[in-house]
């Protein structure tokens, strides 16, 4: 799937808008090929102490593609599925579907809300979004602002 902004991703802020410096050198240094893995985005994130969504804005500043999601729905190379590394299972624990059926609005959960179960759970992020694909549930809302 091919994102409306695919190689222009600072045209999603306005103009003018600077990255944060401490941010985008810790991206520089941590991105080969202008690629930032999700879960080192969450890294760079908590040792700085900023917002997933400002390492997600500076990453788009620096033209830096934010690859292999966390919750498994983008950026996972030739994976079938369009590149997504998750798949529908054949049927969701209760527990969990109790847990989204707390947070479900129209049909939508956001990725925090994912993030929130999985770590209450104890279990894996990927195992809270691969329900919401059985489920035919949407995830919206990414923390760095992918989506």
């Amino acid at each position: 799937m091919t994102h409306e902004y695919s190689g222009k991703y600072a045209s999603k802020h306005p103009a003018g808008t600077k990255p944060n410096e401490e941010i985008a050198r810790m991206i520089q240094e941590k991105s080969p090929g202008r690629e930032l893995a999700c879960g080192m985005a969450e890294k760079i994130s908590k040792e700085l102490k900023v917002s997933l969504s400002e390492v997600g804005k500076t990453a788009d500043l620096l033209g830096v593609k934010i690859k292999k999601c966390q919750l498994g729905l983008f950026g996972w190379g030739n994976q079938p599925n369009h590149g997504k590394d998750i798949h529908p299972a054949g049927s969701v624990p209760m527990e969990i579907e109790r847990a989204l059926q707390e947070v479900v609005e129209g049909g939508r959960v956001t990725c925090a809300s994912i993030w929130a179960i999985a770590d209450r759970l104890g279990i894996e992020r990927k195992a809270i979004s691969t329900a919401c694909e059985t489920l035919g549930l949407k995830v919206r809302a990414c923390q760095l602002g992918t989506f």
